[in-house]
């Protein structure tokens, strides 16, 4: 590729530009970032006419949700201002303009920039609303071949979605470099757009957002029942309109609205259905922006105990929050979509008004914005987390039907949801997904160089076996896939018998690798403990017992198979889906993965194996103190306090990921990539690891855990039965009746855990723990 980029500039450190360069950062590429010197400092030392950068990174090492994945990658930003630093651009290969919203400002700082930069280099701007013609617009020739617009989302970090605009004058290698260091390196869906006004997301999500607040409004919803409409039966955002409103700030709308309004079509539907909300505009005025105000739709009513309260869309007041119970929710449940929408209660008619004038919008839209229907839903799906986009949502209720009910209403068909007729926008031909295009006909939906997918395999064929918890994929080239697909992916029988049935498989001829994966949004959050509950509340300790046996021996098989196992995690891996990662002999992360031993949170120790592996992880660290009880003091610390990573950088720290464990920035290509790594090892002349004996401290060791623990009990910060759950934790972290003149094997350690398990397991207190889980989702501290 000719525009290789190893370096990054970012110009402007709001939350936008300073969230830009950390995420640049988390890819572990150098990134300078620069912003004005405020008047304050004109004639202070350097150090402080850079304040505005230095303080944006400070304020980014603090801030929740963290913009960095690991606090180190801080010091690869070196920050600096537009006066005194320009040349720090000299050897950028990409500068990302992210300043204030006005062309002229942008174009003072795009000269500064062309005269400074080096042949070749990259520049695009952040703008979310100004036409690409507009910012290069009397710019050199060339500086125009180098420009692009990458419209980032909000935080840059979380939100996959980059919009991508090019101009007729740009060069492809620009275009190309940044592509693929976005896709690549930043983890980003890059969606191609036309330069038109907002673009495809916003476009469609502004028109969205104000749509549903005026019906809401309109037809006397309460902010509880619109949300709980406008939320998971929709495959919308789980915050609902009003909750995402409170996330993104209520201020943040009109700016918006002004923008689009500028630039928008004469006869663009918006137009039409844009009003100002004598609500909104005193909420925005008295500060009432949302979570980053004073509060917004919701607040927190603390001086009545945290209180949940919501705004009443009548009067403006706030009232303690009510759980929405309306007849078109549970249709919706039994029914779907369609059920919801032609429900004739106030909720089906919002959800309707609400629905049909932003799938229409959006039909009407291509290819005005987008060559493709598919481009329009990727955009919503990674810019503002709908989990289907308009036209998918379109396919649900029936394209032909959605018609025909704007044509009874006397409304307009737009042109490209009239040429479906009948069919749909989206269909399977000979395993291949296709979509219908603007010229009318279908082609295939063609993925990336690079991503491989499950829900591609599984158009095309069918798993080599299936029970009810778990399948086995072929990926080619020798390599099988376990995938989990129970509730939330938690682990059970089934998944264990699966794992069990892959080592069958693989032991033969056809397959020599296994990589364990799946496309739920989180790898898995643990073991069904459902069943432990249902088990122990009838007396079958021995059906428990017979459990954890069972996990620890698939698990140690997975780990001693004569053939390379890899893990390839993305969201929540907890517990028992933590514990079979530990055993695989290498892991594939994507980025965004949350791992964490929390089986204390539900009264018990993990037992599939999770306290053997990181005991001896961290007591053959070579990094490590000396001495037997600082691998154990750590171990204790993690497991006791359930501690998670917030990434997967993060949890090399804790050992949850080993040095040589390699992490994947784009969720679509972690398939591919954990493949490649379990081809990589099978070619290297794959050795299953040898088992490991360790010194552990025994009674004089769990003497001083427990000690500790009681002084957390005596000062509050552990409640009784934290205590009890700690103190067996302690027996198996310290091996037991041993010590230091002896070594502890892996089968014992597994011993303790089963033991350690089914004696928590029994008392009253861990019970009442699991079920408080299974009915709050939250732990109970008991």
């Amino acid at each position: 590729m000719a525009n290789r980029i190893e370096k990054v500039g970012v110009l402007g450190a709001g939350v936008m530009g300073a969230g830009i360069a950390a995420h640049v950062a988390n890819a572990g590429v150098p990134v300078v970032l620069l912003d004005i010197v405020p008047k304050s400092t004109e004639d202070g030392p350097p150090s402080d006419r850079s304040v505005i950068a230095r303080n944006a990174i400070e304020r980014m090492k603090k801030a929740k949700p963290a913009p960095f994945m690991h606090s180190k990658n801080a010091r690869l930003i070196t920050p600096g201002n537009l006066e005194d630093d320009l040349e720090l651009l000299a050897d950028c290969d990409w500068i990302v303009e992210a300043v204030l919203e006005r062309p002229d400002v942008k174009q003072q700082v795009y000269r500064k920039i062309d005269a400074v930069r080096k042949s070749g280099s990259v520049v695009s701007s952040n703008t979310s609303t100004i036409p690409l013609e507009h910012l290069v617009d009397g710019m050199p020739e060339a500086f125009a071949a180098d420009f692009l617009i990458t419209h980032f989302f909000n935080p840059p970090r979380y939100m996959r979605l980059l919009e991508l605009v090019t101009g007729d004058d740009t060069h492809s290698d620009a275009v190309d470099a940044v592509r693929d260091f976005c896709d690549r390196r930043l983890g980003k869906s890059v969606v191609d757009c036309k330069d038109t006004p907002g673009f495809i997301a916003n476009r469609v999500g502004t028109f969205w957002i104000e749509v549903a607040t005026r019906e809401a409004i309109d037809l006397g919803l309460t902010v509880e029942e619109t949300d709980a409409i406008a939320g998971k039966p929709m495959g919308l955002p789980k915050t609902g309109i009003f909750g995402l409103l409170d996330l993104v700030g209520l201020d943040l709308g009109p700016h918006i609205a002004a923008s689009l309004l500028a630039t928008l079509p004469a006869k663009d539907a918006y137009r039409d259905i844009h009003r100002e909300e004598p609500l909104i505009q005193r909420m925005i005025e008295t500060g009432l922006i949302g979570r980053k105000g004073k509060g917004g739709f919701y607040r927190m009513d603390r001086s009545r105990g945290k209180t949940l309260q919501a705004i009443d869309l009548k009067s403006g007041e706030y009232r303690d929050q009510v759980k929405p119970s309306l007849e078109s929710l549970k249709a919706s449940r039994q029914g779907g979509l369609r059920a919801l929408v032609e429900h004739s209660d106030r909720g089906g008619q919002f959800a309707w008004n609400m629905l049909s004038h932003t799938l229409s919008y959006a039909a009407s839209l291509v290819p005005e914005i987008a060559d493709s229907p598919a481009l329009v839903d990727e955009a919503m799906r990674t810019g503002y987390s709908w989990t289907s986009g308009p036209f998918e949502l379109i396919d649900q209720l029936g394209p032909a039907w959605f018609a025909n009910r704007l044509r009874e209403e006397d409304r307009e068909v737009p042109t490209l949801l009239d040429a479906v007729g009948e069919g749909t926008f989206y269909r399977t031909t000979d395993g291949r997904l296709q979509v219908f295009g603007v010229d009318g006909t279908y082609r295939d939906l063609e993925r990336p160089e690079g991503v491989l997918l499950l829900a591609d395999l599984r158009r095309a064929g069918k798993p080599v076996e299936r029970n009810g918890s778990a399948s086995l994929w072929d990926l080619d080239d020798g390599v099988l896939c376990l995938e989990f697909h129970t509730k939330m992916n938690a682990l059970d029988d089934g998944v264990v018998r699966m794992v069990g049935r892959a080592l069958e498989l693989i032991d033969g001829d056809r397959w020599k690798a296994l990589v364990l994966y799946n496309e739920g949004s989180n790898f898995s959050v643990g073991a069904n403990i459902g069943l432990a509950l249902f088990a122990a509340n009838i007396g079958l300790w021995d059906v428990i017992s017979e459990g954890g046996a069972a996990g620890q021996q698939a698990f140690t098989a997975l780990q001693s198979s004569s053939f390379p196992v890899v893990g390839a995690p993305s969201g929540m891996a907890l517990g028992g889906g933590c514990e079979i990662l530990l055993h695989c002999d290498a892991i594939q992360a994507h980025a965004e993965t949350y791992m964490g031993l929390v089986e204390v949170g539900v009264g018990v120790v993990p037992g599939w194996g999770g306290c053997k592996e990181m005991i001896t992880r961290w007591a053959t660290n070579p990094r490590r103190p000396g001495g037997p009880m600082p691998p154990v003091a750590k171990v204790f610390e993690l497991i006791s306090t359930a501690t998670v990573s917030t990434s997967a950088d993060e949890a090399r720290d804790h050992l949850f990921l080993r040095p040589d464990d390699r992490v994947t920035m784009n969720r679509d290509r972690l398939l591919a990539d954990a493949k490649a790594r379990a081809l990589e090892l099978h070619a290297a002349g794959y050795e299953p690891p040898t088992k490991v004996e360790i010194t552990l401290p025994g009674p004089t060791g769990r003497a001083a855990l427990s000690s500790a623990v009681a002084g957390f009990r005596a000062s509050g910060m552990a409640t009784a039965h934290d205590e009890v759950v700690a103190n067996r934790l302690a027996v198996v972290l310290t091996g037991g009746d041993t010590d230091i003149t002896e070594t502890v094997s892996e089968e014992t350690l597994l011993r303790l855990e089963r033991e350690a398990f089914l004696d928590l397991v029994k008392t009253p207190a861990t019970l009442a723990r699991i079920e408080h889980m299974l009915e709050t989702g939250k732990p109970l501290r008991n």
